[in-house]
């Protein structure tokens, strides 16, 4: 019997250090992070708000809403109740309304896998139709990619060799 040697993966031919994966991590890799998001694309703005919904630690949430802002995900915004101090709530930016499919990737990843036996907790609509969201993986060729064995992660113009 012939032992097959399989070659190294060419992945490793090339460096990781300026991933922008990671990078993305960076600014959304935290839990909080992102129920921050899922509350700010459901509407809830304002800190208050937003603490006593999700149980978030006050100085967390702070921490999470100041590097979004940082990160120019979100922007704040002056807002005022009568009788009250002027106080700031958390409106997405465009980079942060980019951000969308990603969520509605995730909930739909943790609604296939994690949801209770009733079912999912969130789901997201087409406002126009009603319709449920998906989302879905298109070539710049237009071809849907429906199985994921067929996406090749392949070195794009910013790639570095990797340096011994």
């Amino acid at each position: 019997m012939v032992a097959h040697v399989t070659p190294p993966p060419e992945a490793l031919d090339w460096s990781v250090d300026n991933c922008t994966i990671s990078r993305a991590m960076d600014i959304l890799g935290e839990k909080w992070t992102m129920v921050v998001l899922r509350e700010i694309f459901s509407g809830i703005r304002r800190f208050d708000d937003m603490r006593v919904r999700t149980g978030i630690p006050r100085q967390v949430l702070a921490n999470r809403l100041s590097a979004l802002v940082e990160a120019g995900v979100l922007r704040r915004e002056p807002y005022r109740e009568p009788g009250s101090r002027v106080r700031q709530e958390y409106r997405l930016t465009e980079k942060g309304f980019d951000l969308y499919p990603v969520l509605i990737a995730l909930a739909g990843w943790g609604n296939r896998y994690l949801a209770d036996p009733e079912g999912p907790p969130i789901q997201f609509a087409h406002r126009d139709c009603g319709a449920e969201l998906d989302v879905e993986i298109h070539c710049a060729g237009g071809h849907e990619v429906t199985d994921h064995r067929d996406v090749l992660p392949r070195p794009g113009p910013g790639a570095h060799r990797r340096s011994e």
